[in-house]
């Protein structure tokens, strides 16, 4: 006799009597909404675990560049009657004579200028670029530089003994421009991205315009001094200059990184910030500022470098990707200045030239191309 339990009668088996197959169509459903925002949330986490990998791997070979563009900086050429036991000691002024000359007060002021001045012109060029979403909108074209430049220049010229004179009026003509921009740039009651790169690019030469005058009453000695400085050079860095440029990179950075959630939720959308809880119109005032401030105290050491602040940010986006771009362009930024720096001082058949002129040389094309791949609606 069968031990099989009888169903009769068309009733339904009790859910203890019954379990599913693993190949039945109960053991294979949908999973519920727990589990899929599980599922999802675990997938979002990967995600981030390997972008911040990325970023890791990025910033020690960036790291790797800068130590051996640091060293290139320092050794190359000039050292031949300094002992090579003397090299690294000069380096923190434990030495005397030609070595602490030559490298504590020429070489290595020059190579950290430039390393300092690229982390600040790249982090401004990311900042502006991340919050207009327009990668035209850097210092040095909506003519946050040229106002800087304006301002430090007048310095120079008019009261070149002031204390903390040059890098007081570079970011007050910096400041300036940011307001005369975002005034001029607003339509209907929103500040439109083409009218603020257009603006700004007509604000910067109304600025040139101003310098150019004030180059008419200097001297014959300031002259050459200034206009070697608006080229863009590290050239004649001095420690005070360094410090300078130390301190306004770490409190930049800070300032940045407490501005970092305002960001993301203002990448969504206005609307969506705010419904967030963000306060877009001081998050994104804090921002400009923060950036013109960055940019106008590296030209007030470096001069207007050129064209660094606007390829840092897209270079740092291809390798990292563009949430985390901002996170990488100091690097690429230092690496493009120290590198253009190396170029500059020992390249064959261009050096020695300012700095700014092999910036230029490399971001004057690019820019030509950007322009003409935004006029065709190609992706930027």
């Amino acid at each position: 006799m069968s031990t099989d339990p009888v169903i009769t009668g068309g009733s339904a088996p009790s859910p203890a009597a019954v379990q599913a197959d693993p190949g039945s169509a109960a053991a294979v459903r949908p999973a519920g909404p727990t589990a899929t925002a599980a599922a999802t949330a675990a997938l979002l986490a990967a995600a981030r675990r390997g972008a911040n990998r990325r970023l890791g791997t990025a910033w020690s070979l960036l790291v790797l560049v800068l130590l051996a563009l640091l060293v290139a900086s320092v050794l190359l050429g000039g050292l031949r009657n300094i002992p090579a036991g003397d090299v690294l000691p000069a380096a923190f002024g434990m030495r005397t004579g030609l070595a602490d000359y030559v490298v504590h007060r020429i070489r290595l002021p020059r190579a950290l200028a430039a390393l300092l001045g690229g982390a600040l012109f790249g982090l401004a060029g990311a900042l502006y670029q991340r919050l207009v979403r327009n990668p035209l909108a850097t210092p040095d074209v909506v003519g946050v530089s040229a106002g800087a430049g304006a301002g430090a220049v007048t310095v120079l010229l008019l009261a070149p003994a002031l204390p903390y004179g040059v890098e007081a009026a570079a970011v007050a003509g910096a400041f300036v421009m940011v307001a005369a921009v975002l005034a001029l740039s607003r339509q209907g009651g929103t500040v439109d991205t083409y009218r603020l790169v257009v603006i700004g690019i007509g604000l910067a030469a109304v600025a040139s315009a101003y310098t150019n005058y004030l180059f008419t009453m200097a001297g014959q000695q300031g002259l050459a001094q200034v206009m070697r400085w608006m080229v863009g050079s590290v050239s004649g860095a001095t420690w005070e200059g360094v410090t300078t440029l130390a301190v306004a990179l770490a409190v930049c950075g800070i300032c940045t990184a407490a501005l970092q959630r305002p960001l993301t939720s203002m990448a969504l959308g206005d609307e969506l910030a705010s419904g967030l809880g963000t306060r877009v119109g001081a998050a994104r005032t804090a921002a400009l500022l923060l950036g013109a401030g960055a940019a106008a105290l590296a030209t007030s050491v470096t001069g207007p470098i050129a064209f660094v602040s606007l390829v840092s940010g897209p270079v740092a986006a291809r390798l990292v990707g563009t949430e985390r771009a901002l996170a990488l362009a100091p690097a690429v930024g230092a690496a493009v200045v120290l590198g253009a720096d190396v170029l500059a001082q020992h390249g064959p058949l261009i050096s020695p030239v300012p700095t700014g002129a092999v910036t230029a040389l490399i971001g004057a094309p690019y820019f030509v191309l950007l322009i003409l791949r935004r006029g065709q609606g190609a992706p930027s």
